[in-house]
């Protein structure tokens, strides 16, 4: 063999080998196709900075917003501000002393130390009725129907979660991440939190980044304890003692029953 063509031959079999092993080590490229095993995407961490927060424009100032109403057994402790909108201001049964900031109504019915403005809390529901829109409209999850919708004794890291069906937390959950990191949760039925049931945040987790999304009612058991703010096409109820560290934004009715409510 002639020294001229050695050179050409080697390169060929150098390619050839580089080949063979790039498409042992990354199966999913040799085919053309990228992974679709689903039990691999659910234990990764999302691409750091993929997910948007939920813009809630003005709803985002009011750490409760109801358009139907909130009910109350006294005595609750609420900080931040409140409002109902389009119905009367008479379906705050919320007292003054109950509430640390502004409770605005549609009119002069409602508390004596409620403020009247029409207009900031139609803006309001209607900001909170986009934020809805756009939390349900995310698309390309990162976890779909997590635990069949069971999601106690998990660690929940952040990222995009839809549930085709109710979700429940029986059991106490940890949310973990950094203070830039995010969750969505979409649910397209109810949540429910059973009794003396907790969410952590650690790693630095905020509540002002969690956003729950549900299309049916939200009950928060006994004693319970929540983080995030919940934006609900139906009801949100707390039951006795029930405490909260974000918001409840719902498009019909709140349920008090002496709980502590405090914005993020």
């Amino acid at each position: 063999m002639k020294i001229k063509n050695v050179f050409p031959f080697a390169a060929m079999l150098l390619a050839g080998f580089m080949g063979s092993c790039s498409n042992d080590q990354n199966p999913s490229l040799a085919s053309g196709k990228l992974s679709t095993d689903h039990s691999s995407s659910l234990s990764s961490k999302p691409s750091s900075g993929a997910l948007k927060v939920v813009n809630l424009g003005v709803s985002g100032a009011f750490v409760i917003l109801s358009k139907s109403g909130i009910t109350d057994v006294y005595k609750s402790s609420v900080t931040g501000d409140i409002g109902t909108s389009p119905i009367t201001g008479a379906a705050i049964k919320l007292a003054c002393d109950e509430v640390t900031g502004t409770i605005y109504t549609v009119d002069a019915a409602g508390p004596a130390c409620a403020i009247t403005d029409a207009s900031r809390l139609t803006t309001a529901v209607g900001d909170m009725q986009t934020a809805y829109t756009d939390a349900a409209g995310r698309s390309n999850p990162n976890f779909l129907n997590l635990g069949a919708g069971n999601i106690g004794g998990k660690t929940l890291k952040a990222g995009l979660y839809k549930f085709t069906t109710a979700v429940v937390i029986p059991t106490n959950i940890t949310i973990s991440g950094s203070s830039t990191d995010v969750w969505i949760f979409q649910v397209a039925g109810t949540l429910t939190m059973s009794n003396a049931v907790k969410i952590t945040l650690t790693g630095g987790a905020q509540a002002k980044n969690i956003f729950w999304q549900t299309s049916g009612a939200v009950t928060l058991g006994t004693t319970s304890h929540f983080e995030g703010t919940i934006l609900s096409q139906t009801g949100i109820n707390l039951q006795t003692g029930a405490s909260i560290n974000g918001r409840l934004l719902a498009q019909t009715a709140v349920s008090l029953e002496m709980n502590a409510v405090t914005q993020p």
